[in-house]
């Protein structure tokens, strides 16, 4: 995963994500995101942002050609930054409007993510983090809002638990590993994914 935050000025910036998912096994690459999102800073703690993504979903199955699916999603977010004595904590609520597509025809839905994630240095910083070792928890969860009959029947859809460790080489970029847990509601039953993941993340 590749993150960047660019500011404009004191008020605009510019979010993108850029993500690659394996297939199990590491076979092959399931799932590409293209993210991009306008923030608009409405302090130093508190910011929204009105975006767009594009993703794209290749099934390989047995005895069948290969079968590429694409879901674009409009999306609205706010996100708050504060600090708990040492640890650095960012709270994202976000509500998403997904154009899926399907083999046979199109499902419109919407979803409700709330996301929080906590950083904590290895080492004594001073009032900001600039360098150095630390260590990192955060956890999202996704409720269906809208048409969940056509998704998976339930008002939970998934949960992602992760837990990774970093280095800050600057202010600008952040480097880190680590598990994921991926929690999700299927129709008929649950799935759960153990992944690792590798993140980059860089602000100017």
């Amino acid at each position: 995963m590749f993150l960047n935050n660019t500011k404009f000025n004191d008020k605009w910036g510019l979010q993108f994500d850029l993500q690659v998912r394996s297939a199990d096994d590491w076979s092959n690459v399931r799932n590409t995101l293209v993210r991009p999102a306008i923030q608009y800073f409405i302090n130093d703690q508190n910011n929204v942002a009105l975006g767009y993504l594009w993703q794209t979903t290749q099934n390989w199955l047995d005895g069948s050609s290969n079968n590429l699916l694409h879901e674009h999603r409009i999306f609205e977010q706010y996100i708050l930054n504060h600090k708990f004595k040492s640890i650095y904590a960012s709270h994202r609520f976000r509500v998403e409007q997904r154009f899926i597509g399907r083999a046979n025809d199109d499902v419109f839905a919407q979803r409700f993510r709330y996301f929080f994630r906590l950083i904590q240095p290895l080492k004594k910083t001073e009032a900001t983090f600039t360098n150095g070792m630390f260590v990192a928890l955060q956890n999202e969860i996704f409720l269906n809002l809208q048409n969940k009959d056509q998704l998976n029947n339930s008002f939970f859809d998934q949960n992602r638990l992760y837990l990774a460790t970093g280095y800050r080489f600057s202010k600008k970029m952040d480097l880190e590993v680590g598990y994921m847990n991926q929690a999700v509601k299927n129709i008929n039953n649950h799935t759960n994914n153990n992944i690792i993941q590798l993140a980059v993340y860089t602000r100017f």
